[in-house]
């Protein structure tokens, strides 16, 4: 069983940065993936970023390429999204998850998932 939650959400102007964390707890971090996904009102979740175990790997939605970059510290049982460049189509409540299964952009293959954190672009 793992538990994630997510801080760094606020409110930013348009090209502004914000750095979302996910600290997961519990019996174990080992072996797994970890990814980012976003949900906007009345719009369905959506993935933002994907990272592996060993960090070798990334993943991002198109939409983010060159702006966000996702990492994670083992030792630390933390993962993070830098976010930069904001826009107001980035306003969501943005969403830590946790798989140990094969899964990049597939939410349904997430196991574990936090509460979210609100991210708010203004214009």
């Amino acid at each position: 069983q793992v538990q994630l939650a997510e801080s760094g959400g606020g409110l930013v102007q348009v090209g502004g940065s914000l750095r979302l964390s996910c600290a997961a707890s519990g019996r174990t971090f080992s072996g797994y993936r970890m990814a980012w996904f976003r949900q906007a009102p009345g719009k369905a979740r959506e993935f933002v970023a994907a990272i592996t175990w060993s960090g070798g790997s990334t993943y991002y939605a198109n939409s983010v390429k060159g702006r966000f970059t996702i990492s994670r510290d083992n030792a630390k049982y933390t993962s993070s999204l830098q976010m930069n460049s904001l826009k107001p189509e980035d306003t969501a409540l943005y969403y830590c998850a946790a798989t140990r299964n094969f899964a990049v952009h597939t939410a349904e293959r997430y196991d574990y998932w936090g509460q979210g954190t609100q991210v708010t672009v203004s214009s």
